[in-house]
């Protein structure tokens, strides 16, 4: 009998932190990626085609991409003038990359076809996708098995190596990942030689980077392939990336997780009452800028995003990208914030100055960098350095001193346990109660006979 009664009390104890979390936690996950619902598919700008340069592009699959693995790429291969650069899929609608930024790819396949005629592009970039795995990722693995088989370098950054592996164009060949997920390639895709410590692996007609930014010295990598040193060098100073190592991949010591990691179960579980940031789109922001605030509070797992325009209509980016906001400003919102040198230099929100704009990037810096600060200023430590560790990104030159840790948030689970468990006792209590009382005997009169 003992037995069951601690069980019970065990069950009660855990029912509501459960609960509780487990709906927490798919939520935290599927909102990273929710594709809008308005229908609308506005047109990506027009660009002209210089057929000199070689062309790359940066494929994103029909379900999202994670938002820098694409944008960080992108904007070194824009930057360096050596390419023609353009985002494809399978389809030209909007696509939801990390934190609902929704950006409106310039090609679809076919599209592609027809201004390379026919070739294939010199260059494809590969994301890490959100279906990885999935049926829906097939369009975009036959399209890549089609381009390697007709000649074209793959780059993959992050876990987009996975993608390759599906799709069988790593095997028998090195490559790396992101440290969170290549130990599970190990066991998954047994034909390819993963190497660990390392921000990509150049291994001829395919080149795999690590973690998240390592994309973009991968991408510096291609652009000294293609045009040499002094233009990698250049374009590396144009982004800002003050990591560039030419000829080699720059030195890194392989991630693994520690005790603070436990950080993100008590982000994704419990922090229920996320605060929600509107992140004003304006023309002309650098696709860094956009990554850096997408990515960095996506990774955190502790706020959540949505983007919004200052009249509600699609923009382009520094280097001819359309995204398209999600609406305009709301007064639902917890923190209107404003990312994009320019939009500081402007005042771009200040239509909206009852919202408090906060502009992200005043200061000269790496877009990351100021990221990272307000997170730390807004959430705590533990939750900032696991953001930047995600990230695959250095913060030596940071401050990220804060809060040490969401003690609020990390009470929840032992609040709604302790619940439970006094749920449990008044309900014993009240049984018990109800079980003493039982029925009254009954009462015989002195007359009575015997």
């Amino acid at each position: 009998m003992r037995f069951f009664t601690v069980l019970a009390f065990t069950v009660a104890a855990l029912a509501l932190p459960v609960t509780f979390g487990a709906v927490t936690l798919n939520a935290s996950f599927e909102d990273r990626y929710t594709p809008r619902s308005d229908g609308i598919t506005p047109r990506p700008a027009h660009r002209p085609h210089d057929p000199v340069k070689p062309t790359a592009v940066v494929v994103v699959g029909n379900e999202g991409a994670v938002v820098s693995d694409a944008l960080a790429p992108y904007e070194v291969l824009a930057a360096s003038g050596a390419f023609n650069v353009y985002t494809v899929a399978p389809e030209v609608r909007p696509v939801t990359l990390t934190g609902g930024l929704d950006l409106i790819p310039d090609l679809g396949f076919a599209d592609l076809d027809r201004l390379l005629s026919s070739a294939a592009p010199d260059v494809v970039v590969v994301p890490a996708l959100p279906d990885l795995g999935e049926p829906t990722t097939r369009p975009v693995t036959d399209w890549l098995k089609r381009q390697s088989a007709r000649g074209s370098l793959l780059m993959s950054v992050c876990n987009g190596s996975g993608v390759l592996a599906t799709a069988g164009l790593l095997d028998g060949r090195k490559a790396t990942a992101h440290w969170i997920r290549i130990d599970g390639f190990d066991d998954e895709f047994p034909a390819v030689d993963w190497i660990r410590g390392t921000r990509y692996v150049d291994d001829g007609n395919i080149l795999t980077t690590a973690g998240i930014l390592s994309g973009i010295d991968g991408a510096l990598r291609l652009t000294e392939r293609f045009a040499g040193t002094e233009t990698a060098r250049k374009a590396a100073e144009a982004v800002g990336w003050a990591h560039y190592s030419p000829g080699s991949s720059p030195p890194m010591t392989q991630n693994t997780f520690e005790a603070a990691d436990t950080v993100v179960g008590f982000n994704t579980a419990f922090r229920w009452d996320k605060p929600r940031l509107e992140v004003l789109l304006t023309t002309g922001i650098r696709e860094l800028e956009l990554a850096a605030v997408f990515d960095t509070y996506g990774q955190s797992l502790a706020v959540e995003t949505r983007a919004v325009g200052l009249d509600g209509t699609p923009i382009r980016s520094r280097h001819g990208l359309t995204f398209a906001p999600r609406g305009t400003p709301t007064t639902e919102l917890d923190r209107l914030i404003v990312p994009g040198t320019d939009a500081a230099a402007s005042h771009a929100a200040d239509r909206y100055s009852g919202l408090a704009p906060v502009y992200l990037h005043s200061v000269p810096g790496f877009p990351f960098d100021a990221v990272l600060e307000d997170l730390v200023r807004t959430t705590d430590s533990a939750t900032t350095r696991w953001t930047a560790r995600t990230l695959e990104y250095r913060t030596d030159h940071l401050a990220l001193d804060g809060e040490a840790w969401p003690w609020t948030v990390t009470l929840r689970p032992f609040g709604l346990a302790a619940l439970g468990l006094l749920a449990a006792f008044g309900i014993r209590a009240v049984s018990r109660r109800f079980a003493g009382q039982g029925p009254s005997p009954v009462r015989r009169g002195s007359g009575d006979s015997h």
